[in-house]
């Protein structure tokens, strides 16, 4: 496939995966993406995952067209990318290793050596001319490993931009981007807010057509679309307002509260919300609706003290990623000493900017009036924040 004059997509789809990076379910299988730019000189973007290396030289290879590269380029270290670095370069004894510091330091542990004598480091400003295409590197450290370095083809307006923009899913695979990118950029990238917004202010200067991301598809034409997802979702922004009810439920009452307060919500206004079930729902999936709506609501059960281990591990992952700038409301049920309001709080008052709701929903085994007085309660507040 001809990205644009010169530019050739090598890479490959992966329909045998079932966890990404050991954790992130993809039913639709995965893309890792490489790219030859054929020129006076060829430059390789990137390799793919061990598992894919004949192939992907068979890809390079019909491309070239009897011809040998002259450069692989390095943007990210990370093995689903770089796994065949050392069979490019043992194949193609004439070709040149480019990358950063960073990313010679990692291949000396991965690889056991840093190509010493045939490489070539780059940094922040760095060109390379191939002949008509005219290179140069922009440093995107943290976003999201510290070695990565974007590059822009200044000839043919793109931008090769390692895993930003990246998405789950094969190439093979029809699919809307942004539910993907969504769940790909908080699971992975999302802890690196601040890094992304760096980098998006650099190659705010550069024209930029198309965008070549190391997952999911090469993004052309319009790009507004794109650059200002990342804008938002690196900026911790509300993409759409509306409530998430992330829940668990041992014996059934907590799951009746969080149905209940879901059509109470619905009935005083609220245009959107998203009941998820923790125990059984992919928490990728509840992490991605958190960072992308403006309330969440916490509902488990006091459990050791403490509350349920399936929300303790949540609750985790949210501090993990830096989750910020929402309101954040309570449910607990607890037959003799409700606590779970107390140890979510405590965890989430880690973050940045969150506006934890008043109003507290308290169960004490079952709803009763009480709580459900509770729950009105809480739904006018949270309505009125929407």
């Amino acid at each position: 496939m001809q990205i644009a004059d010169g530019i050739h997509y090598i890479g490959v789809n992966d329909h045998d995966i079932d966890l990404f990076e050991g954790q992130f379910v993809v039913p639709d299988g995965m893309a890792y993406n490489s790219y030859a730019i054929v020129d006076q000189k060829i430059a390789v973007m990137d390799s793919v995952d061990q598992h894919f290396g004949q192939e992907w030289i068979q890809n390079l290879e019909a491309a070239l067209d009897g011809r040998e590269p002259d450069y692989l380029i390095v943007q990210h270290m990370e093995p689903d990318h770089s796994a065949n670095v050392s069979l490019f370069m043992e194949r193609y004894p004439q070709a040149t290793v480019v990358a950063s510091v960073s990313a010679f330091n990692m291949m000396a542990n991965y690889f056991g050596t840093k190509y010493e004598g045939r490489n070539m480091v780059i940094k922040e400003g760095s060109t390379l001319s191939l002949g008509t295409h005219e290179l140069s590197f922009v440093a995107a450290p943290l976003v999201h490993w510290p070695e990565v370095m974007f590059t822009y083809d200044a000839t043919a307006k793109v931008l090769f931009s390692a895993d930003a923009f990246g998405k789950f899913g094969a190439l093979d695979v029809e699919q809307d981007w942004d539910c993907e990118a969504r769940r790909y950029y908080f699971g992975i990238v999302g802890k690196f807010g601040k890094n992304v917004q760096a980098v998006l202010k650099k190659v705010a200067a550069l024209d930029i057509q198309t965008i070549c991301p190391l997952h999911g598809p090469v993004l052309s034409g319009d790009l507004t679309h794109y650059l200002s997802q990342y804008d938002t979702w690196s900026s911790y922004g509300v993409e759409t307002p509306g409530v998430v009810i992330a829940y668990t439920s041992v014996y059934g009452h907590t799951r009746q509260t969080v149905e209940e307060l879901a059509a109470a919500l619905s009935k005083k206004g609220a245009q959107r919300v998203v009941v998820t079930d923790l125990a059984r729902d992919d928490q990728a999936e509840a992490l991605e609706d958190a960072f992308r709506h403006s309330v969440l609501v916490l509902a488990t059960t006091t459990y050791n003290g403490g509350f349920f281990p399936t929300m303790h591990e949540f609750v985790s992952h949210l501090v993990d990623h830096n989750f910020q700038r929402r309101t954040v409301a309570f449910v607990q049920n607890g037959s003799w000493m409700p606590a779970a309001a107390k140890g979510m709080r405590a965890l989430l008052e880690q973050c940045a900017g969150i506006d934890f709701a008043q109003n507290v929903v308290t169960v004490k085994g079952s709803l009763d009036d009480e709580s459900r007085a509770q729950i009105d309660a809480l739904a006018d507040e949270l309505v009125a924040k929407i």
